[in-house]
């Protein structure tokens, strides 16, 4: 209070006044604890990756995004860091080997916009795997930990650039590099387009091969960005898991996949330790315009969406002890211009504050990312769950992103 009052009682008073004031205006506001801990963002990797950062970070800054989620890759795209063959020293983020360029520009970006960058380390290097793609896993993961030591110095807020990295025309080139401090092991291991094999013939039975090597997979990031070497650093987190919603859990198919509670129970098994945080990708099946509360049922039911996302997390509890979930990919098509599988504009906003707005009431999601900013422009291969259309003409779902409540600070 701002003046003294002389009687004790008109004290009293006072105070039992404001208490019931406080307690009246606060069962007038809503609460806030439900969106209190969400970090709200967008994966959208050739919108901020690869194309004009001024224009990508200021689209984000509009959109109120918080994170921003791209692939790091090891391996496999003319846009991987180790792409030009074995490093002399792998953990050396310096290496000449190394081709860090647009990855060490999204984070500078980042940083000056206030948005967290979430690294998904993905992509076998040719070297790594005896030639192999990019989705099959390496035959040493030795090697993925070392990466994976190297990505978590140089983006460890500590590290600078040596001078023949630097440019001398951007003064930013020679200080040290921001830090980032959320990481991914691997993208859906359990879809083949990501990790192949998913099954292998191991005498009578099939193993799920996508687990058994994904096991290592996480382990050798952990590893990697958690090594002792490196401090540890404050404040990391890795993500494993980065499950696709469904599986076919068909080995004689032309194109096996693993359904997600599956392949936890499998890599389990198959020995990965430990992680800081789960991921998932829960995606309504495409086409059948389910709501973010369906819940798949009967042959589905493996199936982990929105609706039955407590299946998950219920297993990795079982597992893992009461970890928390990052939902790293989320969104609805729409229709125009994808007459197949898209909702109307209408239909997605209203999906999209719907979807938050789960996420926002369960205690152990923490981040939930929205795919894309904006329609891929060929609609028969690309996604249009945009929050805007290819030629950038905001959807309804534009103004309802911005309104979805956000975590009070970033961590």
């Amino acid at each position: 209070m701002s003046k003294r009052i002389a009687l004790c009682a008109t004290v009293i008073a006072a105070v039992a006044g404001l208490a019931v004031s406080a307690a009246t205006a606060a069962s007038k506001k809503p609460a806030r604890q439900e969106s209190s801990h969400l970090l709200v963002g967008i994966n959208d990797e050739a919108f901020t990756l690869y194309g004009d950062p001024n224009y990508a970070f200021n689209t984000l800054k509009a959109l109120k995004a918080q994170v921003i989620r791209v692939n790091l890759y090891w391996g496999g795209t003319k846009w991987a860091v180790a792409n030009k063959g074995r490093p002399s020293d792998p953990t050396d983020p310096g290496d000449p080997a190394y081709t860090w360029t647009i990855y060490d520009r999204l984070v500078r970006y980042a940083t000056q916009y206030g948005i967290k960058v979430v690294f998904s380390i993905v992509g076998t290097p040719k070297w790594a795997n005896g030639g192999k793609a990019r989705n099959v896993a390496p035959t040493n993961y030795n090697d993925l930990v070392n990466f994976s030591y190297a990505a978590a110095e140089r983006y460890s807020g500590l590290w600078t650039a040596p001078v023949w990295q630097q440019d001398p025309s951007n003064p930013t080139t020679k200080l040290p590099l921001p830090k980032v401090n959320y990481w991914t092991a691997w993208n859906e291991p359990n879809n083949p387009v990501f990790l192949t094999p998913q099954y292998k013939r191991v005498g009578k039975t099939w193993r799920v091969e996508s687990a058994f090597q994904y096991a290592k997979i996480c382990n050798a990031v952990m590893a990697g960005v958690h090594s002792p070497y490196l401090g540890p650093l404050p404040n990391e987190q890795v993500a494993c898991g980065v499950t696709d919603p469904k599986g076919n859990d068909a080995p004689r198919t032309s194109r096996p996949s693993v359904d997600p509670l599956t392949f936890l129970t499998a890599a389990h098994r198959y020995g990965m330790k430990n992680f800081d945080v789960y991921a998932h990708n829960p995606y309504p099946d495409i086409g059948a315009a389910e709501s973010p509360t369906f819940v798949p049922k009967g042959k589905t039911r493996r199936r982990v969406q929105l609706g039955n996302i407590n299946n998950l997390l219920n297993l990795i509890s079982q597992y893992y002890g009461p970890k928390h979930l990052w939902i790293t990919e989320y969104g609805y098509q729409t229709n125009p211009p994808d007459k197949i599988f898209g909702v109307s504009y209408k239909t997605q906003a209203r999906y999209l504050a719907e979807s938050y707005a789960i996420a926002r009431k369960n205690p152990r999601i923490d981040m939930m990312l929205w795919f894309l900013v904006r329609d891929e422009p060929n609609v028969k291969t690309g996604w249009q769950s945009g929050l805007a259309t290819a030629t950038g003409k905001h959807k309804p779902s534009w103004n309802a992103f911005i309104k979805v409540p956000r975590a009070l600070a970033l961590p």
